[in-house]
């Protein structure tokens, strides 16, 4: 059964039962340094919010394998303070020699060093059953992971991953599937609520697969995604979005930069490509692997300590760049959402709290994800700061296809309600339309909801802007271009996180000939853009291919390349369809977005 969007009332209402379950437990008495792990719709959430894991998984714990010494809390430890890593991955050998089928006792007691110390340094940790034929041995798994249930389901740190990677012999629907029910099963009877992960056949790298016939009947559960990057390239990066199209939420449990038989050297387009993907979509992910074997995806050098002190040329070039990209990884933080002030776009998903949601890959403009399955009762909280008291424009991106829903605006909790607007039908739900409301707010820091009081719409972002300034038509992230010249993209501290474009020199230039804007009517708009500089620079903002110009804008020195401020610029616009460029008469900046909105400012 294919989960698509909208799928049917049961599945859904399951979903969301796990859901408000998670939430629940988040709010609760903490019973560990770590937020938890929940699955919502296609997502991975940490402490009930988008984001995302990144660590080193272990290599084979196998008796006399060369993964075997690194089983130790010295690396553990060294491993959160230099890599700073928020994951470490136990891949326990099951039935290859040396593995627990042979050797219970000394592959357990290696796990449970790894998780112990994890839990000591507030990590996350893998639990995984390291195995191509689980199926063949599945009483011994459900024996494991009952024992690691009872010992540390009280820690959300804990994920258990229950079948490493099916190979090519083995199949969803006959293997793995009834495999990962049993296994589940035995798990949730014991632990009700801390993250499962399951494989898919092909070296797991058939998660459009599994989505056609998922897992029912349990909550808080995510599919693997392998893929090393000298070999696994588009077509695979393909096949994981079909996956969570179809509603399934990944984790990638094991990545590697060079071949997938261990082998060559690290292929840099590759990798860097996946780990856009990977943070686009904000997939936790462990790197193979901590260890010294002779192969390219070794990240340590042979003859290294195992109990961590690595140097830099302790460290092999697959090492190295694993390293970088963990200590470079979007870190969660528990300090709450971001405020945002107003005037400001806030990507819907990027709520404090919610109930009953779940999000999904958006095809509008600018990608990432909406929030869907909207219904009936259904809310999500944000935190604004409003700068005076007075009448406001509040701007929805929608998607329905049916119509029928209602949106409250409302203070948090639901009293007072500033306001109410219709969702009309939009022919789908990816067809989006924009639709706005002036409301009268207070002023001052404060969690505003929006709350369903009829369903069946999709939300991808809310804009707020002063009445008057006629609210926002477009949001065009600045990385999302669909050419350039010169440009390269980063990870953001901009208030909303994401990439920004960087690196931006005299002469370059960037085109949105994909993300089109319809100008209703001729007339006065505001363009707004986001940019950061040390020294200021000079853009000029033109439609794609450079005529006409509509506007130059001085940009001002900010500080730093992550201080950001809003320039803005009042141009004429004529009325119809508009692909927008933007070209650097002076470099030296970065630049977020760019906003436009009705009206001069």
């Amino acid at each position: 059964m294919s989960m698509t969007l909208k799928n049917a009332a049961a599945s859904r209402t399951l979903t969301r039962l796990a859901g408000a379950l998670a939430l629940s437990l988040c709010a609760g008495a903490a019973l560990a340094d770590v937020p938890a792990l929940s699955v919502a719709g296609n997502q991975v959430l940490v402490g009930g919010k988008p984001g995302s894991i990144s660590g080193s998984s272990l290599y084979w714990s196998n008796n006399e394998w060369p993964g075997a010494r690194f089983y130790n809390a010295g690396a553990v430890g060294w491993l959160k303070d230099d890599w700073k890593a928020t994951l470490v991955r136990a891949a326990m050998g099951v039935e290859d020699k040396g593995g627990y089928i042979e050797f219970p006792a000394e592959n357990k007691a290696r796990v449970k060093a790894v998780v112990d110390a994890a839990i000591t340094r507030d990590m996350y940790v893998i639990i995984d059953w390291h195995s191509h034929y689980a199926f063949r041995h599945q009483n011994e798994a459900i024996a494991f992971f009952q024992e690691m249930a009872r010992t540390y389901g009280n820690n959300k740190h804990v994920i258990y991953e229950i079948y490493n990677e099916p190979k090519d012999d083995v199949t969803w629907d006959a293997h793995v599937r009834p495999y990962a029910q049993a296994v589940i099963a035995a798990i949730r009877a014991i632990d009700p609520d801390n993250l499962i992960i399951v494989g898919s056949p092909h070296w797991s790298q058939d998660a459009d697969i599994a989505s056609r016939n998922p897992i029912t009947g349990h909550s808080n559960i995510a599919y693997t995604l392998h893929f090393y990057a000298g070999n696994h390239t588009q077509y695979l990066r393909d096949k994981a979005a079909t996956a969570m199209n179809n509603g399934l939420a990944l984790f990638v449990t094991e990545w590697g930069s060079v071949n997938a038989d261990g082998n060559g050297g690290v292929n840099y387009p590759e990798t860097n490509a996946w780990i856009d993907f990977m943070q686009k979509h904000k997939l936790s992910n462990a790197n193979w692997a901590l260890d010294d074997a002779r192969e390219g995806s070794a990240s340590l050098v042979p003859g290294a300590s195992s109990t961590g002190g690595w140097a830099n040329w302790d460290l092999t070039e697959s090492g190295k760049q694993a390293r970088e990209t963990v200590r470079n990884w979007p870190k969660v933080t528990d300090a709450g959402c971001a405020t945002a002030g107003v005037p400001s776009t806030i990507q819907a998903e990027a709520w404090c709290q919610m109930s009953g949601v779940q999000l999904e890959t958006t095809l509008d403009a600018g990608g990432g994800q909406n929030v869907g399955y909207i219904d009936s009762g259904d809310w999500m909280n944000y935190t604004v700061d409003v700068p005076a008291a007075g009448l406001y424009t509040v701007s929805y991106r929608v998607a329905s296809a049916n119509g029928g829903g209602s949106i409250s605006l409302e203070r948090a909790g639901g009293s007072p309600v500033f306001g109410t607007i219709a969702v009309g039908a939009t022919g789908g739900w990816q067809n989006w339309n924009t639709i706005s409301h002036n409301v009268q707010l207070p002023a001052g820091k404060q969690s505003i909801g929006i709350a369903a009081k009829a369903g069946g719409f999709n939300l991808n972002w809310i804009g707020i802007a002063a009445a008057g300034s006629g609210g926002q038509i477009a949001l065009i992230q600045a990385e999302d271009h669909a050419s350039m010249s010169g440009v390269e993209s980063e990870q953001t501290t901009d208030a909303g996180g994401g990439r920004n474009a960087s690196h931006i020199e005299t002469g370059d230039w960037m085109s949105y000939t994909n993300s089109p804007v319809t100008i209703p009517e001729t007339g006065t708009y505001t363009i707004e853009f986001r940019v950061a500089s040390p020294s200021g620079g000079e853009l000029s903002f033109e439609e794609a291919g450079g005529k006409p110009t509509y506007a130059t804008v001085a940009l001002p020195a900010t500080g730093g390349w992550q201080n950001w401020a809003s320039v803005n610029k009042t141009v004429t616009l004529n009325a119809g369809s508009h692909s927008f460029g933007v070209y650097a008469k002076q470099g030296g900046w970065n630049l977020n977005w760019i906003k436009v909105s009705k009206g001069a400012r």
